[in-house]
């Protein structure tokens, strides 16, 4: 896995109309209120963290504004979100849509530890799901049954597009449904109906185009079907006989 060799967190503390800081600020920490649709929530976030979980990203806020736009999509859902960070959009959608949504990240006990922190001071009575996982490496759960799969802003480190890709062929290809879930989102307009499992994903962040396309190109080589839905989510899933 890259680390990042510098704090990334100053290219937004000041510019982000989402977010006002506290006076809670620690050598280590500092917890900030974070504006999403419909309600405030307070992220405590690393002052630096070499895998970049430290703070939230422009694609949280994004992707939290579309998901609530197209509800029913993803109400009864079961979810997780790959590099949930610190879990803020989780929480968010804990909070605000009631998901049974799963948060996972790097294989690091310090990220684990203030996920379940943000959900403490933000009202939830217990954490939210964690499975710690290092992209490419043996998923935990042999028999994945998560029917939506979530990200936002993590195409940052290209070495780490053939890990990211293995990892999601496998929770849609090793997906095991189950009797209560609906196969299928439902949606109104041009994009309802689509099929589970699905990944889906926000991406706000600057990167070369370059880069963007060789990710879409490893999604296409490892027999994905990407789709645009608009506002730069992606929809993505396994190629059908009629798409491939």
């Amino acid at each position: 896995m890259d680390i990042a060799l510098f704090s990334p967190s100053s290219i937004f503390v000041d510019s982000d109309d989402h977010s006002s800081g506290s006076d809670d600020v620690t050598e280590n920490y500092v917890e900030r209120n974070h504006s999403f649709p419909g309600m405030e929530i307070t992220i405590r976030e690393f002052s630096f963290h070499q895998l970049n979980a430290n703070l939230l990203w422009p694609g949280t806020f994004a992707f939290a504004e579309w998901m609530i736009q197209h509800k029913p999509w993803i109400e009864g859902k079961r979810v997780i979100e790959l590099g949930s960070g610190t879990g803020a959009l989780a929480i968010f959608l804990r909070k605000s849509l009631q998901l049974d949504i799963t948060t996972s990240d790097y294989d690091d006990q310090e990220i684990e530890e203030n996920i379940a922190y943000n959900c403490k001071i933000n009202g939830l009575i217990s954490a939210l799901p964690h499975i710690r996982h290092t992209w490419g490496e043996t998923f935990p759960n042999s028999q994945p049954d998560w029917d939506l799969i979530i990200a936002s802003d993590i195409l940052l480190y290209v070495k780490q597009y053939p890990n990211l890709i293995r990892t999601i062929c496998f929770l849609l290809e090793s997906f095991t449904s189950k009797p209560h879930v609906d196969t299928s989102l439902s949606g109104r307009g041009a994009n309802s109906g689509v099929p589970c499992p699905v990944f889906l994903m926000s991406w706000r962040r600057r990167i070369g185009k370059e880069d963007e396309t060789l990710f879409f190109q490893g999604c296409n080589d490892a027999g994905l079907e990407v789709q645009h839905l608009g506002s730069r989510v992606y929809c993505i899933k396994p190629k059908t006989d009629e798409s491939s």
